[in-house]
């Protein structure tokens, strides 16, 4: 085994099959770039550290008996090799699952680790300014265009104040380069992600959530999908896409076919003080609101000194009430407010609540570029 591998690591590891039907080979993501091979034969070649590795196998490759599985992986900046857990490792074959965890052999092709930092090189990296314009928009502005969906926002986590401006005027100018009008433009709201916090307070990703949220209010002909639900604490790239897909699709059909279909959950329209509760009002109800699991969960609630503390929240008809022992006199509200929230609230359609905030206190974001 290879306790450190910059540079090119092979892994081998062999596994016993019934028979050499065709398959499925599941490795999970692989710092950065992988080819694999069994027996002998190239199946496959990836390069993205946030990619997920499922390489079909083609009837015939595979053998009754043992059968050898080869992966070259290279990485010249960390540690080359598997970044998911065991578990995430199998083949499968006519729906049985064979694990592929436990002791791979390991050895070092080429330790670049000591290798002089070579001059940095701007071609290929897509963060450098105008890259990703010029090279995907700019070709294609001459072309029809029906609509767009727009997946991104966790590299502006820390910014989402700015993100109020730069997202609008992305579409205002891709809308200008097209020349074809306010064509739609879907945003998906960032899903879950990372560690969820045992405490309520201000949080980047949630501010980024709102920017995203207040783009559609307020630029024409926008909508948004929200994935509060469907992320993975430990990818940022969740691997459930069908659902994302589903809800961009409800937007459409409502926002640009016309048809009669709920494409948004609850969204947050009113508050009001009775004593030391918060009464909320919601539209896009769609059928009532639903609390999955039973108890309504991902509220907090703060009063003059801005200090927050979860909250109980239950389902009074058409309403959410929210208190809290420990806040006499509430002035504020926030639903679902963090990098990876606790979030249940529904509407009978079975979509999700966007998140919110009723106050209008200052964001950790201010002044971020």
């Amino acid at each position: 085994g290879v306790k450190e591998g910059h540079g090119s690591v092979w892994y081998r590891k062999t596994i016993d099959l019934p028979s050499g039907e065709a398959g499925m080979l599941n490795l999970n993501r692989i710092a950065e770039t992988d080819t694999v091979w069994i027996n002998g034969q190239r199946i496959g070649s990836l390069t993205a550290d946030w990619a997920w590795r499922i390489y079909p196998v083609a009837a015939g490759v595979l053998k009754s008996g043992r059968n050898t599985i080869v992966v070259r992986a290279f990485d010249p900046r960390n540690r080359a090799g598997f970044l998911g857990t065991p578990e995430q490792l199998f083949l499968t074959q006519n729906g049985k699952d064979y694990p592929l965890s436990g002791e791979w052999k390991a050895k070092v092709g080429v330790d670049t680790k000591d290798i002089a930092t070579k001059p940095y090189n701007t071609e290929p990296n897509p963060t450098i300014p105008t890259v990703l314009y010029n090279g995907m928009i700019a070709p294609i502005s001459p072309l029809a265009i029906r609509g767009a969906i727009w997946y991104q926002g966790e590299t502006n986590g820390g910014r989402g104040f700015q993100y109020r401006k730069v997202l609008p005027a992305l579409i205002a100018d891709w809308r200008k380069a097209f020349g074809q009008g306010d064509f739609p433009f879907y945003i998906v709201s960032l899903a879950n992600y990372g560690t969820r916090a045992k405490n309520p307070g201000d949080d980047g990703w949630a501010e980024l959530r709102e920017a995203q949220a207040l783009t559609t209010k307020n630029v024409k002909n926008t909508g948004l999908a929200v994935t509060i639900d469907v992320g993975d604490a430990g990818d940022v790239h969740p691997k459930d896409k069908k659902t994302v897909g589903e809800r961009l699709a409800l937007n459409a059909l409502a926002l640009e076919y016309g048809k009669k279909v709920a494409y948004s959950g609850p969204v947050y329209k009113s508050m009001k003080v009775e004593g030391d509760r918060v009464r909320l009002t919601f539209d896009h109800t769609d059928g009532g609101l639903v609390a999955k699991g039973g108890k309504v969960e991902g509220f907090a609630i703060a009063g003059t000194d801005r200090k927050w503390r979860w909250a109980d929240a239950t389902l009074e008809g058409a309403t959410i009430v929210v208190r809290s022992s420990e806040v006499a006199a509430p002035v504020a509200v926030r639903y679902a407010w963090a990098i990876n929230p606790p979030a249940n609230l529904y509407n009978g359609a079975g979509l999700p609540a966007v998140p919110f905030r009723t106050d209008d206190f200052p964001l950790q974001s201010a002044g971020q570029k």
